[in-house]
Order: structure tokens, then sequence, then C-alpha cells
């Protein structure tokens, strides 16, 4: 199952969750006016205060964590076409007759990095792809110390190219790592909870109306399945419907710059 997929079936779920606790609610508060009319909201506006706020903190907490982490790894990208840029550029201080071997294991870099972020949704090529990213780091790094000793290299080449490598090679771990960094399952599973029982609440405060009020029902409910679902398809940039993709673009057009 596609992770768009998985997303949209929860938050449909909640949606679907929400609309018959509103209606459990609203008849349990129905059946309670009829038994105490004069204490049936005793004490329920304090506990939906505290319930809505804190539902509406867990929400602002889960979204604005989910909007800096996708700034953050689209700003990694950048970084590191900059990282693999500057290497690039700085090879012209080695030798001419090792500037080629370099500068051709700098395109399969380039070329394997993009087929990594390309082949995520399938996490044996995924595998695959990192393997093949690590080999040509070492391969470089190896070739790049030899060629900033050779004969034909400035006096500069280990001082200036070296770091530049070692920083291109730092960033994939960074990026990797950025991938990885997601809140807790438990805080989404309570924020789709907290949803839930603020449903419920409503449902019974709305039990004092003779009919139904549609657009604050449905409105209500979808509004947050809305919400839940923007907050989890952006937390996970590179399987949902809202992407970094794009900005990919920037190492792809690096590739090109390096024919």
């Amino acid at each position: 199952m596609g992770y768009e997929l998985y997303v949209s079936l929860i938050s449909v779920g909640l949606f679907v969750g929400m609309l018959l606790l509103m209606e459990a609610g609203r008849r349990m508060g129905a059946r309670r006016l009829g038994q105490d009319p004069d204490g049936a909201r005793a004490g329920v506006g304090v506990v939906e205060s505290a319930v809505f706020a804190l539902l509406g903190l867990l929400i602002a907490f889960t979204f604005s964590g989910a909007a800096s982490r996708f700034d953050a790894r689209r700003q990694l990208i950048i970084e590191e076409a900059n990282d693999i840029g500057t290497a690039y550029l700085r090879l012209d201080l080695v030798g001419l007759d090792a500037q080629a071997a370099l500068r051709e294991k700098f395109r399969l870099y380039v070329d394997a990095r993009l087929a990594f972020y390309r082949t995520l949704s399938d996490i044996g090529a995924a595998k695959q792809e990192y393997a093949k990213v690590s080999s040509l780091q070492n391969e470089i790094w190896r070739l790049a110390v030899v060629a900033s000793r050779s004969e034909g290299a400035s006096p500069a080449a280990a001082v200036l190219l070296l770091p530049a490598l070692n920083a291109m090679i730092d960033i994939t771990t960074t990026r990797t790592l950025a991938m990885q960094i997601h809140p807790p399952a438990i805080i989404f599973a309570m924020l789709i909870g907290l949803a839930l029982a603020s449903a419920l609440l409503v449902g019974y405060g709305m039990a004092g109306a003779e009919k139904r009020n549609w657009l604050h029902i449905i409105g209500f409910a979808l509004v947050m399945a809305a919400s839940i679902f923007v907050t989890l398809d952006i937390e996970y940039p590179r399987f949902g419907s809202i992407r970094i993709d794009a900005f990919d673009q920037a190492l792809v057009d690096l590739r090109d710059s390096m024919k």
C-alpha cells in the first residue's frame, strides 16, 4: 500500500469516525438532558475547553514541526548540490591525468545520489543505490588523496580539495538521518484520539438543538481530517502528495553541467 493511500485512508477513517462520535455524543446529550435538564451541562464547558485547547496545541505542534522539517530537507538538497559543485570545481587543482578519472567518478556519484532518492519507494533498490554511493565515495576519496600529492598538482590541492570532499561526503549522512527524524508514533495516535474525543464532546454540546446542524457537523470533521492529512503527508515528503522532488532539480542541473 502506498503511503499516500495509507494517509488518505486514515483521514477518511477519522472523518467517518468523527461523524459517528458526534452523533453518539448528541444522543448521549439528549438522553442526559431528558433525565436531568438542569445539571446536564454542569462542568461540560470546562472539559471542552481543556480538550480543545490540548487538541489545538497538538495540531500546532505537529504541523509546525512537519513544516520545519520539510523546509530543512529542501535546504539540505541545495547544500549537497553546492558541496558537490564546490568539490568538482576544485578538481582543477590536481594534475590533468588524474582529473579525467575523478570527473567521471563525480558524474557516476551524482547519478547514484539521484537514483537513490528516486527509488526510495523500493527499499531493496534504494539500499543498492546507497551502497553504490558509499563505494563511489571511497573511490573518489582514494583517488583524490593520491592526486593531490602527485606531480602536477597544485600545492594547495590537499588543503582545498580534501575538505570539500569531506563536506560532500558528510552531507549524505546528514540527509539520510534527516529523512528518519519524525515525531514518535504515539504523538500522531494521541492527535487522532483527541480529535475523536473532541467530536464526542461537540456532539454532546449540540444535543439541545432540535435539528442537526450539518454545516457545523460536516465542517468540523472535514477540517480536522484535512489538517491531519496535510500534517501526515508533509511529514514524509518523499512518499506523499506534498513532495520535495522538485528541489532535486538542483542536482540534475549540477549533473548536466558536468558533461
